[in-house]
């Protein structure tokens, strides 16, 4: 066993497995693909097409296509970064590697960590709404009952965790086929419709900004919220130590999904401004946007009753894969020793990192108890937009390190961005993170919060690494202290 010593005063560990078993790698190009479309489709299209076009009137696919933009100009990053360093933990491996500060990479791996579980959080509170909706009961927000059934949906994407990523990515694929069957229903209804002559597709290039803003800010704004509908592609670098052929599957794979998700949302949304009004799509005291448009391209399908438990799919897929994340990134750092290594520790039969599902499920009870007094709208503004806010700080430094980690390059072929890309990319994510572009106050506050918290706990955990470090050397042989090389055999 090598030495754990980090004796370049870089940061940079030595990676080891402390004798654990490696994760096991079941995901082809196939599961791969359907990970990361399910994980990008998912609660944000579901609940934002209305919000959307209340901000820019019939242009409702412009913020989605933007911000499909952004996301994909990162892709590239991403891209040439899992597969050149192909393993678990993402954008916090990539900045501890690129600056070797565990500050700033145990700040990253908080915000990301935190990004996942806020938006399980959230798809866990929906999943209790839309099965109120679907028995028809009156449970009202914040009551017993609606608590306890996202709680318990929390504990079963916890067990599927656990089980082995295996059975997760499988359940994976059958939640993804259900909430892409209902995406893909309203766009046929919108074709269905105009042979009908029931759609107005004018309506489509139509910019209506209700407070006045210039079409650039309006836009921007719009996009700032759109983008919790694109982020998610992220997600699927964490899974790369469970991937088959990481360097070869992932720029073909990721950038195909990309692709088929972008497709849908403008399809989706110019299908919404011109089957109905948007003053209507974005009236809060109407039902759901895109209940709405089904009714009104369909009115004889009985989608009311149906739309809630494609709804609940859509929300269970984007909380099982946003909890397969966070446990998988708290594993990843916990190998580099950034996080304790009991987080790195791994299931001997099942091989998945049971202390890591734990941890993020325990977080995700605590989330769900806070906002279980909230409506629907308020949790995708306030957690959802904070998602968002947290993921594009994330991704400008991304592109930051694709730059600086080109000084250090490897003996192996990997994919590599355009250099170009990087650049923009960083300065369009850097932008979409200032207040200038119209989101919510509530969203920094938030965001706010949780780096004060990651602040606490990265100092927590470098007092008790120093700790152990200090009594690990007072403890050792003298023999070993005087020859250094004999600590490493």
């Amino acid at each position: 066993m090598s030495s754990t010593d980090d004796r370049s005063g870089t940061g940079v560990l030595d990676e080891r497995n402390h004798g654990e078993p490696e994760l096991n790698r079941v995901m082809g190009p196939r599961l791969l693909l359907l990970f990361i479309v399910g994980d990008i489709l998912g609660t944000g299209v579901y609940a934002l097409t209305g919000a959307v076009a209340g901000e820019v009137g019939g242009a409702a696919w412009a913020p989605f296509l933007v911000a499909f933009v952004i996301a994909t100009i990162t892709a590239f990053s991403y891209l040439e970064l899992v597969t050149k360093y192909p393993q678990a933990a993402g954008a916090a491996l990539y900045t501890h590697k690129a600056f070797g500060i565990h500050f700033v990479t145990f700040l990253v791996a908080f915000a990301v960590m935190c990004s996942g579980i806020t938006s399980a959080s959230t798809a866990s509170n929906a999943f209790a709404g839309f099965l109120r909706d679907g028995l028809g009961t009156d449970w009202v927000a914040g009551s017993t009952p609606l608590l306890l059934i996202a709680l318990g949906f929390m504990a079963l994407v916890a067990a599927i965790n656990f089980r082995g990523v295996g059975e997760s990515v499988k359940a994976n694929v059958v939640l993804t086929m259900v909430e892409l069957s209902g995406l893909l229903l309203i766009i046929f209804i919108g074709l269905y419709a105009v042979t009908q002559g029931k759609a107005d597709f004018s309506r489509a290039v139509v910019f209506d900004s209700p407070s006045d803003k210039s079409t650039f800010f309006a836009i921007t704004a719009a996009t700032s919220l759109a983008f919790f509908a694109m982020v998610g592609f992220e997600d699927s670098v964490n899974m790369a130590e469970e991937t088959k052929d990481p360097v070869r599957d992932f720029p073909r794979v990721m950038l195909t999904g990309l692709g088929i998700t972008g497709l849908i949302y403008v399809l989706v949304s110019i299908t919404a401004v011109a089957l109905v009004p948007v003053g209507e799509l974005a009236n809060p005291d109407n039902e759901s946007a895109l209940t709405q448009v089904v009714a009104a391209g369909a009115p004889n399908f009985p989608f009311d009753k149906v739309f809630p438990f494609i709804g609940m799919f859509a929300v269970a897929n984007s909380a099982l894969i946003n909890m397969l994340m966070a446990s998988r990134l708290l594993y990843g750092m916990a190998k580099q020793e950034v996080l304790p290594p009991v987080l790195g520790r791994v299931h001997r039969s099942r091989r998945t990192p049971w202390v890591a599902i734990l941890f993020t499920t325990a977080i995700s009870f605590g989330l769900i108890y806070f906002v279980s007094t909230q409506s629907d709208s308020e949790i995708i503004a306030a957690l959802g937009g904070t998602t968002a806010l947290l993921l594009l700080g994330v991704f400008t430094i991304v592109n930051i390190c694709v730059l600086v980690l080109r000084k250090n390059p490897i003996d192996r072929k990997h994919f590599v961005a355009p250099t170009a890309l990087p650049v923009i990319g960083a300065l369009l994510c850097a932008f979409m993170v200032g207040p200038w572009t119209g989101r919510d106050t509530i969203q920094y506050r938030i965001a706010g919060w949780l780096l004060a918290i990651g602040v606490v706990l990265w100092a927590l955990t470098w007092i008790a690494n120093r700790f152990f470090f200090a009594k690990k050397t007072y403890m050792r042989d003298p023999e070993e202290l005087e020859d250094p090389d004999h600590a490493h055999h």
